[in-house]
């Protein structure tokens, strides 16, 4: 057998996001597995919990090694992909993250991902608003104390200056205010803006939303990927979110024969619509598979060797997979793909 192993948050802080990357990958695995495996071998895959800690997170990754884990889908979130990226380093362990979107996540040779990275995210958003007109003075409300809000933020702002566009407002908040958006709200509704830009995650974007709504504050908001699980938030109106944008590789609406083939089996086996987290899961999967059989990598490989292998793999190949089209790597462990996005409508994501 190959052993796969995945680590995320399934408890807690992100647990929408963890659970969606285990899911499809586990679906990938099951597919694959049914198929006749890798190169004839099966997979056994693994998932650990590591509740969005880093230091959880490298205990989860000890988890797998004993498992015998030979290639590792994950982490899920940045800082925890940050510190076991060090570990599997170390042991030469391939790492292809499917939403570690921190510059510093791809930073060992190991390291690859098929999301954007955040840089990429603030740059794409920025250009996306300003080539289809959506609008012209901008607020921004980001976590400062967050390297993937932080992050899209500074591209974002470099790029909507080159764009023209006019930020008006850039107010921040950290993990210790994250409950209370009334002056961020305030100062973004006296500078007129237009859109408010929300590089952050999900749990207080729709707290804002509704406290914007409570302020009869209405312009368009636009979110990156770590919006994405707002519409499952327990006891959250859905209706708040009715217009809001976020940039995304995947809709589950789009109508070509793979993505609903996707669809339609993820319901089936879970009972929910896929998101992008467990769509980029399930390209992390099957990437890794067409990487192995390329390089005609077998079960019987140690870790440190199939890492080297599906390196060589991952630097050469083209990947057509339901977030992208013609992805493609570089040594650096980046992804190159085409930006897609998303509005919230009738309380589901339509592509734009």
């Amino acid at each position: 057998v190959f052993v796969l192993g995945g680590i995320g948050p399934i408890t807690g802080a992100g647990a929408a996001y963890g659970e969606s990357v285990r899911n499809g990958a586990e679906l990938a695995v099951k597919e694959i597995n049914e198929a006749g495996g890798i190169n004839g071998y099966q997979v056994e895959f693994y998932f650990e919990d590591d509740e969005n800690d880093a230091e959880k997170s490298v205990n989860a990754y000890n988890t797998l090694k004993d498992k015998g884990m030979q290639m590792l889908v994950g982490t899920t979130t940045s800082k925890p992909c940050i510190a076991v990226g060090a570990e599997s380093a170390a042991d030469n362990m391939f790492q292809l993250t499917p939403s570690g979107s921190a510059v510093q996540c791809v930073e060992n040779e190991n390291v690859f991902r098929v999301c954007f990275s955040d840089p990429d995210q603030g740059k794409k958003s920025a250009e996306y608003i300003a080539d289809n007109g959506l609008a012209k003075k901008i607020a921004i409300i980001y976590d400062s104390s967050s390297e993937y809000s932080d992050g899209i933020r500074e591209t974002f702002v470099e790029t909507a200056e080159e764009k023209g566009l006019e930020i008006v407002a850039s107010e921040a908040f950290t993990a210790d205010s994250n409950t209370d958006f009334s002056v961020q709200l305030d100062k973004a509704k006296e500078a007129g803006a237009e859109l408010v830009f929300l590089p952050i995650y999900y749990q207080e974007a729709s707290i804002i939303l509704k406290q914007a709504s409570d302020k009869d504050f209405h312009p368009m908001f636009f979110g990156c990927d770590g919006m994405d699980g707002i519409l499952s938030i327990d006891g959250f109106d859905t209706s708040l979110a009715e217009g809001l944008m976020l940039l995304t590789p995947f809709a589950a609406d789009a109508q070509d024969e793979k993505t609903q083939a996707f669809v339609s089996a993820y319901k089936e086996a879970y009972g929910d619509t896929p998101n992008q987290f467990a769509a980029d899961a399930y390209d992390v999967v099957y990437a890794i598979y067409q990487a192995a059989v390329a390089g005609g990598i077998n079960g019987d490989m140690d870790a440190s060797d199939i890492c080297d292998a599906l390196k060589a793999q991952f630097t050469s190949m083209t990947f057509d997979g339901l977030t992208g089209d013609s992805m493609t790597w570089d040594a650096s462990g980046a992804v190159s793909k085409a930006p897609k996005a998303v509005v919230i409508k009738d309380g589901a994501y339509a592509a734009m």
